[in-house]
């Protein structure tokens, strides 16, 4: 199981960024799927998910409006669109898979397999 975190890059407050990750070894379909960040100084957290039965999503509640994910299943890819980017989106953006048959959080411990990170800088 292999996840590939891409599109970081630095942008000014207001723009926008759609972050992939290539996921390879299993069928994305098969699975929760989700990006969580961590700045610096600060502990990872949670951002989105996607459940693996029916494409239900879930966002932390300061994204909500800003961001969504989906995924293509015939690209096996995760996608993360951030729009109206502020700088307190500044972080490393990581997707992450959980395997289980049900998701039981949103918590990093409910996440099997761990994509590297991707960076996201935004200026004032």
């Amino acid at each position: 199981v292999q996840l590939q975190a891409s599109g970081g890059g630095s942008v000014q407050a207001g723009g926008s960024l759609r972050l992939s990750c290539a996921a390879s070894g299993f069928t994305l379909g098969s699975a929760h799927m989700a990006w969580f960040r961590q700045a610096p100084g600060k502990e990872r957290e949670f951002v989105a998910a996607i459940r693996r039965s029916g494409g239900a999503t879930v966002y932390t509640d300061s994204v909500k409006g800003r961001i969504v994910i989906s995924r293509d299943n015939d690209k096996n890819t995760l996608f993360l669109q951030m729009n109206s980017l502020k700088p307190e989106d500044t972080a490393v953006y990581y997707c992450a898979a959980s395997f289980r048959l049900v998701l039981p959080g949103f918590g990093v411990r409910d996440f099997d397999s761990w994509g590297q990170g991707t960076l996201v800088t935004v200026s004032s």
